[in-house]
This record gives C-alpha cells, sequence and structure tokens, in this order.
C-alpha cells in the first residue's frame, strides 16, 4: 500500500531521513563527487527499515525478491541482518530508479520501507590515485622518549645560574657560635624551629694530633 501523504511532502520526515542516510546513500542523479570528481550513476539501491522476518523467513524474503524481479531478471541481493537493510543491485541506473521510485515509503511487512540510491566509492581520489591507506604523518616524533633525533631547528637550553640569597648568608654569619636561636616558636602541637650554631672546633694535623671529635645529636625529649 503506498503512503500517499509522504509521497506528496517530500520535506517531511522521508527526505530529512533521507539526508541522513546519505554517508552510506547518497542521491543518484549522477553529479559531482565529494573531492570534485565525476561519478557514474549508482545501479543499486538500500532498502532500511526492514522486518527481522525478512532475515529469518524464507517467504518473507521471497515477497521482497518478487518486488525487483519484475524490474531486472537479473537482480542480486545483499543482505544486512544487524542493520535491518538489503542492497539490492541492478544492471542500469534506469532500473534502480525505477526500483527505489517503487518500494521507498511503502509499506512491507507492517513496516514502512525505505529506498536510497547507493553512493559510488572511488578508491584513491583523495590520495593521489593510491588506493592503500597512507601511516599519519610523524609530526611529533621528537616527543617519544628517548627521541629518535631532535626536530630541525632544535637548539639545547643552557641552565640559568643558581641563587644565592645573600639575606639569608648575612643572616646565618650574624648568629652567635654555640647559641641557639629560635626562629619560629611553637604553636600547639607544632613544635618550634630553632638553630644552634656550631663552636667552631680547631682542625688537628693528621700526623701528630687527635682527630675532632663530631658531636651527636640531641634526641627530642617525648
Amino acid at each position: 500500500m503506498l503512503i500517499e501523504e509522504l509521497q506528496a511532502n517530500p520535506g517531511g520526515e522521508g527526505e530529512e531521513e533521507e539526508g541522513i542516510e546519505n554517508g552510506v546513500a547518497g542521491g543518484g542523479d549522477g553529479g559531482d563527487g565529494v573531492d570534485g570528481v565525476s561519478q557514474e550513476p549508482p545501479t543499486s539501491i538500500i532498502v532500511t527499515n526492514l522486518t527481522l522476518d525478512v532475515f529469518e523467513e524464507p517467504m518473507e524474503r521471497e515477497k521482497l525478491e518478487a518486488l525487483f524481479f519484475d524490474i531486472d531478471e537479473t537482480v542480486s541481493f545483499q543482505y544486512f541482518k544487524s542493520f535491518r537493510r538489503v542492497r539490492v543491485n541492478f544492471a542500469s541506473h534506469e532500473q534502480a530508479g525505477r526500483a527505489r521510485d517503487k518500494v521507498h515509503m511503502t509499506e512491507f511487512g507492517g513496516e514502512v520501507i525505505k529506498g536510497y540510491f547507493t553512493q559510488p566509492i572511488t578508491l584513491g581520489s583523495s590520495r593521489g590515485g593510491d588506493p592503500h591507506l597512507q601511516p599519519p604523518a610523524r609530526e611529533k616524533q621528537f616527543l617519544i622518549s628517548p627521541p629518535a633525533s631532535p626536530p630541525v631547528g632544535w637548539e639545547p637550553i643552557e641552565e640559568a645560574e643558581p641563587l644565592v640569597n645573600y639575606d639569608l648568608i648575612s643572616a646565618v654569619a650574624n648568629l652567635a657560635p654555640g647559641e641557639a636561636h629560635e626562629l619560629h616558636p611553637p604553636i600547639e602541637d607544632k613544635p618550634g624551629i630553632i638553630v644552634h650554631v656550631c663552636e667552631e672546633c680547631q682542625i688537628y694535623d693528621a700526623e701528630g694530633g687527635a682527630r675532632p671529635r663530631i658531636m651527636q645529636t640531641r634526641r627530642p625529649t617525648q
């Protein structure tokens, strides 16, 4: 049964979904392709929104194929159960156009099926005639650790000079040896910071004197 209301309104749901299907099935009027390369008119259509009975029941499949055998006796079919659609291949573009007009927006098996022209696949049209997929350009290969080789124009960066805090050195030099200097008083449960400046010790001769004694750090009280 033909749904006349949907055919009379080409700007409705059927046209919107047809535009979405152009990713796998485009208009087949033989226009220019995506890359401006002239493409031949398609000789196949995609029939969508089929029920699972078409893929599981032989009788339902025969009913669907009978719709196209009247147009082309040499027609062939490719079934895609996961997508609930079938590709129908004809001998000419005129036959594919007649088949598309015949089944588009018609009811079959309790569902409204739709037909779309397939878009011809042109290999190598955007890769200079090479049909093989090329690896991506190695633009950031130098970021691999360790790098195979530095990029062109790369130069090592010299390390900066060490930062010398003269104010800190002057403050430490003014501390009196042998005395304790509190830098930060204790706060609640946190201990304070106290600096003990060592006294100047006499350096003994390695031949006739005793070695200087290293004072052990006192263990803090519990």
